[in-house]
């Protein structure tokens, strides 16, 4: 940045290069290259879709990004939590809407978990279950 005629030579456009590169053509001749199955598994994976997480009152408990298709933890306790409350509204068509998720699988998430309930016992009770 010192030597402006530096600078200058490198951003000019040589007309001579550029006619001998248009010239340039290049024909691959050769066997056909095997590709090994697993040869890929250092290659960078292409990016996934994200979604922002719904996380309330919990938010610095979790995380901030998923995958479309899953769901984090916070989510999973909330939706359930929901569901319990209110299943009438928070039906499994509307959390796979509102998550992103595949119907298929909310309804196995429906049936299969189930939140924890904390209850309180009175304190003079000796057999509390």
């Amino acid at each position: 940045s010192d030597r402006p005629e530096i600078q200058e030579e490198i951003s000019k456009k040589d007309d001579r290069l550029l006619t001998l590169l248009k010239d340039v053509y290049v024909e691959s001749r050769g066997p056909p290259v095997q590709v090994k199955d697993g040869g890929g598994e250092h290659l960078p994976c292409k990016q996934e879709e994200k979604r922002l997480t719904k996380l309330g009152h919990l938010g610095e408990l979790d995380v901030k990004k998923v995958r479309k298709g899953k769901i984090s933890l916070v989510e999973a306790l909330t939706l359930l939590n929901n569901h319990k409350l209110q299943p009438e509204v928070w039906t499994a068509e509307k959390i796979a809407v509102e998550y992103s998720l595949e119907l298929k699988e909310v309804h196995s998430l429906l049936e299969f978990f189930i939140p924890f309930a904390v209850r309180e016992f009175p304190k003079g009770t000796k057999k509390a279950i």
